[in-house]
């Protein structure tokens, strides 16, 4: 019997049918699959998390914290985890992105879809306890930088830096490292963006938290906000930021008492997830054979050069993207 054949036996098994039909539910850059199985009226979404590549139990811990936190995400009915198996409450098939395409001229909409992910942030962060998650601490952090020199450069670029450019680059993951963790800490889901955001009742349903982690408060924020699959213009993801920052002030979490100290926060970490994204995108195609990411990839360069461009600090990584993409660098480099 192939997986998909066992996988469809056992859900059948656990919900009391004879037979089930499962279909294609959403695609994911992992390997792990979904699919949607319909009986006696209702609809469950079945998980196939191959256990040599995968691992349920952080899916089956998180759902339980999160839940617990007041926030929607899927019920776990029931598991396997030797076989890699869940089946689990359906959330529904819009996400945040393709209700935020369908309605793009419509702001009234896309504030209130992102203000009620602003809230259930804050009710995942007021949660937030030491020692449940792992920690995003320099090592992970920095082993996510990496991947921008290795995939990024050099398997998608195919550039070998020298050593002026490699110690550049030093300098300046260094000093976002240094920000980074200078933050205050909560739960981080760590892929918070409009993928992973359901339209449900309540919204949003929440995807894909496996990952999550313990670490800089402005992360999840940085995820959403500075999303690879939309963009909003910075006016809007001003207003947005601010409306979570007073709500997170409200809620006594530790957000920087300045509001112009919390964006500049945001920022430097959006920069940490973008280097990170890029690296991920290029892994993608080139590792994993997925091109699908390789359109977004331009979006996501868009933002880390606009916040290099801002701060003096990173600039000398805007030069050096201009040296690795051939455009004609007009200032030399500075520290």
């Amino acid at each position: 019997m192939d997986r998909l054949q066992a996988l469809q036996a056992w859900a059948a098994r656990q919900l009391g049918a004879d037979a089930l039909d499962i279909a294609p539910a959403s695609s994911d850059a992992s390997f792990r699959r979904y699919f949607r199985a319909g009986t006696k009226g209702r609809d469950y979404i079945v998980m196939d998390a191959p256990p040599a590549h995968e691992d349920c139990r952080p899916f089956v811990a998180v759902a339980k914290l999160f839940g617990d936190a007041g926030v929607h995400v899927p019920q776990v009915l029931a598991q396997d985890l030797e076989q890699g198996f869940l089946l689990l409450t359906d959330l529904g098939s819009t996400t945040y992105l393709s209700a935020l395409n369908d309605a793009a001229a419509d702001h009234g909409t896309a504030r209130e879809l992102y203000l009620a992910s602003n809230d259930a942030l804050i009710r995942i962060q007021h949660a937030s306890r030491p020692g449940v998650l792992p920690a995003y601490d320099r090592a992970l952090l920095t082993r996510e930088l990496m991947l921008f020199p290795e995939w990024y450069v050099g398997k998608h670029l195919g550039v070998a830096m020298n050593e002026q450019q490699k110690a550049i680059l030093d300098t300046v993951f260094e000093r976002i490292l240094a920000n980074n963790l200078a933050q205050p800490q909560v739960y981080v889901h760590r892929d918070w963006h409009s993928r992973n955001l359901m339209v449900s009742d309540p919204s949003p349903g929440i995807l894909d938290f496996q990952d999550a982690v313990y670490g800089p408060i402005t992360y999840d924020l940085a995820s959403i906000y500075r999303d690879a699959y939309i963009q909003w213009d910075e006016e809007m993801q001003l207003d947005w930021v601010i409306r979570y920052w007073e709500k997170a002030r409200a809620a006594r979490l530790p957000v920087r008492e300045d509001f112009g100290d919390f964006w500049r926060d945001f920022e430097w970490m959006g920069a940490q997830r973008h280097i990170k994204v890029l690296g991920i995108f290029a892994r993608l195609y080139h590792r994993d054979g997925k091109d699908g990411y390789l359109k977004d990839m331009p979006l996501v360069m868009h933002y880390l050069r606009k916040v290099c461009e801002r701060y003096d600090e990173l600039k000398p990584m805007l030069f050096l993207l201009d040296g690795l993409e051939n455009r004609e660098v007009k200032v030399g480099y500075t520290f």
